[in-house]
């Protein structure tokens, strides 16, 4: 079983011990009671010559790497993220596989002024909503972790409540059927969920089928400014930048870093 088929199974039990903690009609009123959602496309889509937006990302651990930065708290990193120049910050909320929480979305929220993207498997309304009761801006819909019934439905129900969804693909297929979607907001994981091999030329293949209105993420794999500056070239409007920055001695400054060498 591959671990994205773990994650999965083991999510569906997740949702339904949220559910019973707190039902559907007490989530959405926690949701409505939040501030208007920022907007995530427009801080990420870069014209002509404008340099690549960042979203930086709080991960303690994952599956492939194991533990990143075990203990560190989403305010302080995400200020630091802030203070260097990221357009939006992406928070993990998975917290059997990467060491998250739901309430790292309002301590992040609340300590910064950027968009804010929950980064987790969604598979049910009830997580769309649950993102918008704990402050997020935006959230993560996986093509592979999805039919495509499902994906409309959540994709729909995602722009309902106010936020943009990143729509992620890991192939031609699914880059097929995110266009197909209507999408605006496609990431493209160089990772292969099977192996975890990292394919950095994913992004430049399938940016050449993209229309010229989608806003294109390269995620995964991405190690220094070159890697950046050859994702620019390749189409990317921006990158998903995670453990290369958890990693780091000083979260800020190595993103600085980055968006100086690139």
């Amino acid at each position: 079983m591959s671990i994205l088929a773990q994650i999965l199974a083991d999510k569906g039990p997740e949702v339904q011990s949220a559910m019973d903690l707190c039902p559907f009609v007490e989530l959405e009123e926690l949701a409505r009671a939040q501030a208007p959602a920022r907007c995530l496309a427009s801080a990420l889509r870069r014209g002509t010559d404008e340099p690549v937006r960042f979203i930086a990302e709080f991960k303690r651990a994952s599956p492939s790497a194991g533990a990143i930065r075990a203990g560190a708290m989403p305010e302080q990193i995400a200020g630091l993220y802030e203070q260097a120049g990221a357009s939006a910050i992406s928070v993990l909320t998975d917290e059997k596989y990467f060491d998250g929480s739901l309430h790292f979305l309002d301590r992040v929220r609340s300590s910064c002024a950027l968009p804010v993207l929950r980064k987790d498997f969604i598979i049910d309304p009830y997580q769309v909503v649950e993102a918008r009761a704990h402050g997020a801006d935006a959230l993560l819909l996986i093509v592979a972790a999805l039919d495509r019934l499902q994906l409309r439905e959540l994709y729909a129900l995602t722009r309902e409540w106010g936020m943009r969804a990143l729509v992620e693909v890991h192939d031609e297929g699914e880059a097929e059927v995110a266009v197909e979607l209507g999408a605006e907001l496609i990431g493209v994981n160089h990772r292969n969920l099977a192996t975890f091999e990292i394919d950095r030329e994913l992004t430049l293949r399938l940016g050449r089928v993209m229309p010229s209105h989608v806003i294109l993420v390269g995620e995964s794999g991405i190690r220094n400014g070159a890697d950046v500056a050859k994702l620019g070239r390749d189409g990317a409007h921006a990158v998903l930048v995670g453990e290369t920055l958890m990693r780091a001695e000083n979260p800020g400054e190595a993103l600085q870093q980055l968006r100086s060498e690139s």
